[in-house]
C-alpha cells in the first residue's frame, strides 16, 4: 500500500516539485563565520521559505531548535501542493548535546557495540529536536596522518573500521519506526581518507586491489548494517571526482552492491566537478552528476539550477545503467 501511495504522488507531481525533492539547504546559521546560505531565514517569508511552500525543497540540515524545526515542517505539511514533509539533517558526529570521544578515539578502545551505544544516545538527543537524519558514521581509511579528517575516521585498519562503521548505522538507526533513532549516511564515497599528501579534496590515485581491499570494506559493511543514504566524497579517483563518477556510484554502488537508498553530495561537492576540471559550467556538472548517479545536492542547490531545464531539452533523459563497476569486488 505505500508504494503505490507513493506511485500515486509521484504521478501528480510536476518537474519542478520532483527537483525540490533533490535539494538539501544550509540553514542560515552562524557556526564558524558567515552564514554559507544566506538565503534561507528564519524571522521573514525570504526566498527559501517560498520554495518550501513552492515543493522546491527536500529539507535543510544543522537547523538549530525544535521551534525552527516545527516552523519550517508546518510550512511544508500545512502550506504546500502536496503536503510532503522535509527532512531535517544534522552533523551528529560524536554526540548532539552530549558530547563523545570522536571516532578515532573510540575505535582505540577496540570496542565496537561502544561506537553502538554512544551513535544509539545521540541519535535519541538528535530526534528529540526533530532531527531524522545524520551525516555519519565516516567510513573513511585514513593511512596518513597528515589529513585533516582523520578524526572522524576509524583509522588505519579496514577490519576495524568496517567493524565500527557498521556498530555505529545500528546505534543510530536501530529499528526506524522507532522515534529514538536518526537514518545513518554513510561516508565519504569513495577513499576519501586516500588524498594525496593528506591534502583534503585531492586526487587518490589507487590499484583496484588496494581500494577494493583496504577502503571500500567499511562502506560496505555500514551498507550491510542498513545505513539508508551514502554521502559522496570531494575527492577524485583517478582523475574522476566521486559526485560525478558513474563507475563508482552506479556500476558499484548499485549494480554489483544492490544499494537501494539514496545518495547525497557532500557539501558543494557536486559543483566542484568543475574545479576538478570535469565540467566547464554549473549546468554541465549538474547534468554529470545526475547521470553518474548523484540524488541529491547538499548546498549547491546544482539541481534546482539546472535539472528541470536539462530535462526539458532532452539532455537528461534516464541515468545509465548497468555501468561497468570501478572495480571488482
Amino acid at each position: 500500500m505505500a508504494i503505490d501511495r507513493l506511485e500515486h504522488l509521484l504521478a501528480r507531481m510536476t518537474v519542478d516539485e520532483k527537483v525540490g525533492q533533490l535539494s538539501l539547504y544550509s540553514a542560515d546559521v552562524q557556526w564558524t563565520g558567515d552564514p554559507v546560505n544566506p538565503g534561507i531565514s528564519f524571522d521573514a517569508p525570504e526566498k527559501r521559505i517560498d520554495d518550501i511552500r513552492a515543493g522546491r525543497v527536500t529539507g535543510v540540515f544543522n537547523l538549530p531548535g525544535e521551534a525552527h524545526v516545527r516552523r519550517l515542517q508546518r510550512i511544508a505539511v500545512e502550506e504546500s501542493r502536496l503536503g510532503i514533509p522535509l527532512l531535517f539533517g544534522a552533523d551528529v558526529i560524536h554526540g548532539f548535546r552530549t558530547a563523545f570521544p570522536v571516532p578515532l578515539a573510540e575505535a582505540a578502545s577496540f570496542e565496537p557495540d561502544l561506537s553502538r551505544r554512544t551513535a544509539e544516545a545521540s541519535a535519541a538527543e538528535a530526534a528529540a529536536e526533530g532531527i531524522h537524519w545524520t551525516f555519519a558514521p565516516g567510513a573513511d581509511v585514513c593511512r596518513d596522518a597528515r589529513w585533516g579528517r582523520a578524526i572522524e575516521s576509524h583509522g588505519e585498519d579496514p577490519f576495524l573500521a568496517a567493524s565500527f562503521a557498521a556498530a555505529r548505522v545500528r546505534g543510530f538507526q536501530g529499528d526506524l519506526s522507532d522515534r529514538r533513532h536518526v537514518m545513518a549516511t554513510v561516508k565519504h564515497f569513495a577513499a576519501y581518507g586516500a588524498a594525496e599528501a593528506g591534502l583534503d579534496y585531492n586526487t587518490a590515485e589507487l590499484s583496484p586491489t588496494t581500494l577494493a581491499e583496504v577502503y571500500l570494506p567499511p562502506y560496505r559493511a555500514a551498507l550491510a548494517a542498513g545505513a539508508g543514504a551514502v554521502m559522496t566524497a570531494f575527492n577524485d579517483i583517478d582523475g574522476v571526482p566521486c559526485s560525478a563518477n558513474a563507475k563508482l556510484l552506479t556500476g558499484l554502488l548499485r549494480d554489483q552492491w544492490g544499494f537501494e537508498g539514496f545518495t547525497v553530495s557532500d557539501f558543494n561537492s557536486d559543483r566542484e566537478v568543475i574545479a576538478h576540471g570535469l565540467a566547464e559550467t554549473p549546468r554541465e556538472a549538474a547534468r554529470l552528476c545526475f547521470l553518474a548517479g548523484l540524488d541529491m545536492c547538499m548546498g549547491s542547490g546544482l539541481y534546482a539550477d539546472h535539472l528541470a531545464e536539462l530535462v526539458s531539452v532532452g539532455d537528461v533523459l534516464r541515468r545509465r545503467r548497468s555501468t561497468r563497476p570501478l572495480c571488482a569486488c
